[in-house]
């Protein structure tokens, strides 16, 4: 004997009432979403081979359009569709499973699960015409929705999803194909939510979204392809958000977020290819942020969100948003590891100069010269130091004239009180104290002054100094030019 012989009331009402389309509302006056410690009497239990049996039968009636529409009903029994193609929409919300549905590689019309408490469900391959709601649902176990086709919209807000172990994602749509927007805003996940390879033609909206999986990769969304702008304000994850690979055609939206993994990695966007990037007006982030090798039309960070460590190795980006002085960008450069590398600063550099700040960029191209001058060997150190003192490697140009200046006071003073003897009394020009002291200091430039007279005792060593810090003045500044000049 099927089960379809001996309906309880329950179950005759909704087998009558799917021909035509018509809701079933089991619910008392006042119930909203069942809670685990519900009692659910035979006159709102329905058997899960009813449903089946009603769905794959599909019995009609003329000039009406089948539906299955049940609400506030407990369903008993693994509602099993494996492999089915059910043409008429299925809405199943308020309800409570005893078990969790079984729609692996189902063909579905539209799904509608809404307030509904589960204890998993199985849909990997599931195919579904119009949109899958699962808002406000309680899952109290892994929600398989791997390489699942759906051609409108998945919308899990304020959906919470747990499991009893960690044996597996709470939730998973690696593979996963939405053809239009992913709609969670509020929805809380204590485990990982795997995204892997998943394709959003639409947005992603994770608005205060809640990832809570400890010392682990809360949200696992590798090589995620998304149409849209992913937004993700005042998101929380304690754990790892992993974002490796991700192609966001808009805007990934991080305002006000919470990201949280200390001693690894908090964020990792290595290897993107995103539209805008948005992190600031939230707390510091508490964990290593990675953005190597990305590619990022208009980067927003805000230096107070940056991390101890962040890495940021061949990321590339056209603007950085909001301007900041570049002492205040420069740290983020130095958090990024031990070893020396150039692109961060002339990647630094050129957002400075792409907004006209020449200043700045000057002054980010000085201090990868200083980082760069940490690694070399000990004449290397000595010789930068010399060239950072005397013009700032070329990017302080004006300091080579203060040494000049001051130089020339010193001399001018020294040999006005003393002049040197002439070489040859009756060929000497009239001693001059600044034209003689130049004369010195400028190795290319002559006045006559030196070759005609000789000084004395500690003067002599006094003009050995003026020559030898010459030649070093004219030497560094030759380099500093060159390499300024080299930089435009």
């Amino acid at each position: 004997m099927s089960d379809t012989d001996d309906l309880t009331p329950a179950e005759t009402r909704v087998w009558r009432a799917f021909p035509r389309g018509s809701s079933v509302d089991f619910r008392a006056d006042g119930d909203e979403a069942p809670e685990p410690g519900d009692t659910w009497g035979a006159e709102r239990t329905v058997r899960a081979s009813v449903l089946r049996a009603l769905l794959l039968r599909a019995p009609q009636e003329e000039g009406e359009i089948a539906a299955l529409k049940i609400t506030g009903a407990r369903i008993t029994g693994v509602l099993d569709l494996k492999y089915a193609t059910v043409d008429a929409p299925v809405r199943l919300s308020h309800c409570h499973f005893d078990n969790a549905p079984d729609l692996y590689g189902a063909h579905l019309r539209q799904l509608n699960l809404s307030r509904s408490l589960l204890p998993g469900l199985t849909a990997a391959t599931l195919r579904v015409e119009g949109v899958l709601r699962m808002t406000d649902c309680r899952v109290r176990g892994p929600v398989r929705l791997g390489g699942a086709q759906i051609s409108g919209a998945l919308f899990l807000e304020r959906a919470r999803f747990t499991a009893p172990d960690d044996s597996e994602p709470v939730l998973q749509l690696n593979q996963a194909s939405i053809g239009d927007d992913l709609w969670a805003p509020e929805m809380r996940a204590h485990g990982q939510v795997r995204l892997t390879g998943a394709m959003v033609t639409g947005r992603i909206n994770l608005q205060d979204a809640e990832f809570d999986r400890p010392g682990g990769t809360a949200l696992d969304a590798q090589n995620l392809q998304v149409g849209g702008h992913v937004r993700a304000r005042c998101l929380r994850a304690r754990g790892r958000v992993e974002l490796r690979g991700s192609r966001i055609a808009g805007r990934l939206d991080l305002l006000h977020a919470r990201l949280s993994n200390p001693g690894d990695t908090a964020l990792r966007a290595s290897s993107s290819v995103i539209g805008e990037l948005w992190l600031r007006g939230g707390p510091r982030v508490r964990g290593a942020l990675n953005l190597r090798r990305s590619q990022i039309e208009i980067l927003t960070l805000e230096p107070e969100m940056l991390p101890d460590q962040v890495h940021l190795g061949n990321l590339t980006y056209t603007v950085l948003a909001p301007h900041e002085p570049a002492e205040r960008r420069l740290p983020m450069l130095e958090r990024d590891g031990d070893r020396y590398e150039p692109y961060g600063y002339e990647q630094l550099t050129a957002a400075y100069r792409h907004v006209g700040d020449d200043d700045a960029a000057r002054l980010v191209q000085l201090a990868k010269q200083r980082r760069r001058r940490a690694g070399l060997t000990w004449y290397g150190k000595v010789w930068g130091y010399v060239q950072d003192a005397a013009v700032g490697y070329g990017f302080r140009p004006l300091r080579a004239a203060l040494w000049l200046l001051s130089l020339m006071t010193v001399g001018s003073i020294a040999y006005g009180m003393e002049h040197p003897r002439p070489v040859k009394a009756d060929e000497a020009p009239e001693f001059n104290p600044v034209f003689y002291t130049l004369d010195l200091l400028l190795p290319v430039i002559s006045f006559g002054q030196e070759t005609a007279f000789a000084p004395e005792s500690w003067y002599q060593w006094l003009s050995y100094g003026l020559i030898l810090t010459g030649w070093i003045l004219a030497t560094t500044i030759v380099a500093g030019v060159t390499r300024t000049v080299s930089r435009q």
